[in-house]
């Protein structure tokens, strides 16, 4: 059974691995880097998890020692984003990622949000795919991503 919950901040080594696992995985769907993130501190990550304005959930398949897929959601200049989001390759196509996006979405809505924003690079097409399949649809705005300038990402919008 595929179980979504809040990660707690007694998680924070287990968040660490994951997140960099998928920063080496798909460097090309963050706006964040490797190289960036390994040399952080106990402290560095704890205060990811602290924040008011942001949550960070796993995702759980019961035959994986470690978390199917994380998601991370940021309110940002009055609005909810899906900052991070990874599903390990083999727990892709389990319905993990839908259920990260329901939990991201349903912690928007309790917060009172109308919408859900997420960036995602135009070449990504799983990504794409699986956001348009919970609701997703391009909100019209384009940027250059972060890390890699020469990949171009759309912004995207879930109705709540």
């Amino acid at each position: 059974m595929l179980v979504v919950r809040e990660v707690s901040l007694d998680e924070w080594e287990v968040l660490r691995d994951v997140r960099l696992a998928a920063l080496r995985e798909a460097p090309y769907a963050f706006g964040s880097t490797y190289a960036r993130e390994a040399p952080f501190t106990r402290e560095q990550w704890l205060a990811r998890l602290g924040r008011d304005d942001a949550v960070t959930f796993f995702a759980r398949l019961p035959e994986l020692a470690e978390p199917a897929g994380l998601a991370g959601v940021l309110e940002e200049a009055g609005a909810a984003d899906v900052v991070s989001m990874w599903v390990r390759p083999g727990a892709r196509g389990r319905g993990v990622g839908a259920a990260l996006i329901d939990a991201a979405a349903g912690w928007a809505k309790d917060r009172g949000h109308e919408a859900l924003y997420l960036w995602v690079t135009e070449s990504n097409t799983p990504a794409r795919k699986l956001y348009e399949r919970c609701g997703f649809t391009p909100a019209g705005e384009r940027q250059p991503l972060p890390s890699d300038p020469s990949l171009p990402e759309i912004r995207m919008r879930l109705p709540l």
